[in-house]
């Protein structure tokens, strides 16, 4: 029994959910659109301001897609309506931020700057020059933008220097003692 998919998914105001006959669900909101493909496996109905996902079998397959098609729904409805942002910390002597018209530019303790081309649909900030705030209406493309300028210095664990999300906890490391003897 899948309790995430069983769920159903309220429609709020000023959003539309729209379902093919490829089982292709297309949500339109006041932030944008958003659109995918889903498998016919599970049988997903639009009725009034509510969306349920029904699945067609018990097969193990089935079960696991019927969460995560109610779960990718239920995102891009969000997304649609109010977005998602992930923040990151710049950490370390030096390390800074800034946007130079559509590409951000790094510099982290390289002996060159690091520039990053923003893509379509993705908003970066630069609040101050140790924070980068990463948003946009897709959860998964807003997640892989932030882990990639994240992968560029991931926080070491003797210093914690490095970029990390913010709020994350980064284990630190006794550094080398003196021999004794």
């Amino acid at each position: 029994m899948s309790r995430i998919g069983n769920k159903t998914i309220t429609i709020p105001a000023g959003c539309e959910v729209s379902v093919s006959d490829s089982n292709e669900v297309t949500v339109k909101g006041p932030k944008g659109t958003l659109s995918r493909q889903f498998n016919p496996l599970i049988t997903i109905k639009v009725e009034g301001a509510e969306v349920n996902c029904t699945r067609a079998n018990e097969e193990k397959h089935t079960k696991q897609l019927h969460g995560t098609t109610r779960a990718l729904i239920h995102n891009m409805i969000v997304g649609t309506t109010e977005g998602f942002q992930k923040t990151l910390e710049i950490v370390g002597i030096g390390y800074k931020a800034a946007m130079q018209g559509n590409k951000l530019n790094m510099s982290i303790g390289y002996s060159h700057d690091i520039n990053v081309d923003v893509e379509e649909g993705i908003k970066i900030e630069v609040p101050n020059p140790t924070t980068i705030v990463v948003s946009g209406i897709d959860k998964q493309r807003v997640g892989e933008v932030a882990a990639q300028i994240r992968s560029y210095r991931k926080p070491e664990p003797y210093k914690g220097k490095g970029i990390r999300y913010q709020g994350e906890h980064v284990a630190h490391k006794e550094g080398k003692t003196a021999a004794a003897g």
